[in-house]
């Protein structure tokens, strides 16, 4: 009859242990504020392309850089269950008008969005975060 060995498991402390969680909703102060988001949307675009010309070139470049600040920017504001979706669009100023449309099934109750359309004399941007819950 073959034996068994039992391997001693190292004590778990409890503070590495995660906690579960059944909520359904977030709490009042983890909620996605969109005017929170719209103001770190606006620092993050003003600093990457305040003095800049639009570059043909450089613009894919610069949609990644903006793209990926502003998602940790976001994520450093402590909504922790929410997941982000960040969409930036750089174009040449020409006089013209932009349209930017968007549709999402959601719940209208925890998920929202924040945007900020920064332009200059050579360039328009604008970015958008999209905040959903995960439940």
């Amino acid at each position: 009859m073959a034996e068994t060995l039992e391997v001693p498991q190292p004590p778990v402390e409890p503070s590495a242990m995660a906690d579960n969680s059944y909520n359904i909703r977030p709490n009042f102060k983890d909620k996605f504020r969109p005017a929170v988001v719209k103001e770190a949307i606006q620092e993050v675009v003003n600093a990457h392309l305040n003095n800049k010309e639009y570059d043909p070139e450089q613009a894919p470049a610069w949609c990644k850089t903006i793209t990926e600040a502003v998602k940790e920017r976001v994520k450093d504001l402590g909504m922790d269950r929410y997941k982000l979706a960040v969409n930036v669009v750089i174009g040449e100023q020409r006089g013209q008008g932009i349209k930017v449309g968007c549709r999402c099934f959601w719940d209208s109750d925890t998920d929202n969005y924040a945007q900020h359309l920064f332009m200059n004399d050579s360039m328009f941007c604008h970015a958008t975060a999209f905040g959903v819950f995960f439940y």
